[in-house]
Formats: C-alpha cells, structure tokens, sequence
C-alpha cells in the first residue's frame, strides 16, 4: 500500500512538472531565428552583451533562440546576426553611420545591412514600415566593437574608372 501512494505521488509530481514547464515554454516571447556560420567567434559575444535594449525609443529586445542574434519589437521591426559572411566587394551602395561601415540591400518592404570593413560581420534587416535605418545607430556602439578588417566604404571619387 505505501508503494502505490508513492508511485501516485511520484507520477502526480512529474505530471505537474510537465505542465509547469509547458507553461513556462508557452509564456516565453523568443524569437526563432538560425545562427550565422561564425556565430560563435569570440568578438560576436562581446558584441552582443552591448546591444541596447531599445531601439528606435520603442521597441523592445526579445529573446532568441540562436546564438549572437536579436529581435527588437513584436513583431520583429529589426533584426540581427552576428557571424554572417564578411564582405570584401560589393556593388550596393556603402556608407557610414557613426564609426560603422554598411553596405545597404533594398529587399522592398526590407531593408539589409550588413557591416563593412568588420570582421566577423553584422547582418541587420530592417522592417521599413515599423523603423528606419536609425536603428543603426542605436546598435552602433555593439558593432563598433567588432575587429576592423582593413575595409572602408569609398567616396567615388576614390575609385579610380
């Protein structure tokens, strides 16, 4: 008799466990996004822990699911991946935003941008009809802190034709 009271116990406290934890995991706001191939560079973590927590005054960091990424705004207004393919040419227009260099690719309704000149790179994108390009900024300081690579973004006029 005391056997079966405390198999019942026993399986009434792993049934409560479960539901406990299908709570918790049902209650969480993460995100579900895939880790960039050089997401566990060392320089990707130390970015990381300086993302804001805001962006653009208003939305809000959430949790991911993937290692050195961010999600700002539910639904997503912005973005981020650290580890993405660094690049060393591009055609898409390049420019500077404080001490950070971005190649810019219009996706219509989304914009992405990716570090230039840092390595590893940053990819953010951008969701045009929440937030600007002003998020940028807002993760500037985080990017800043990324190994330079000797890249720069070119006036044209630097480019020799």
């Amino acid at each position: 008799m005391d056997t079966a009271r405390r198999t019942t116990r026993i399986a009434a406290g792993l049934g409560l466990l479960v539901a406990v934890a299908g709570v918790l995991t049902g209650c969480t706001n993460a995100v579900s996004m895939t880790a960039a191939p050089s997401a566990d560079a060392a320089a990707c973590a130390g970015a990381q822990v300086r993302l804001p927590e805001t962006v653009d005054t208003k939305y809000a960091i959430r949790n991911t699911n993937a290692q050195s990424t961010a999600a700002w705004g539910d639904p997503s207004a912005a973005v981020y991946h650290c580890g993405v393919a660094v690049p060393t040419v591009s055609d898409l227009p390049c420019f500077s935003k404080g001490s950070v260099d971005w190649i810019r690719d219009d996706r219509g309704k989304q914009v992405v941008f990716t570090t230039f000149g840092r390595d590893p790179a940053v990819q953010v994108v951008i969701d045009t009809s929440k937030t600007t390009p002003n998020v940028l900024q807002d993760i500037g300081n985080a990017v800043d802190s990324l190994p330079k690579d000797g890249h720069e973004c070119l006036d044209p006029s630097q480019v020799q034709g």
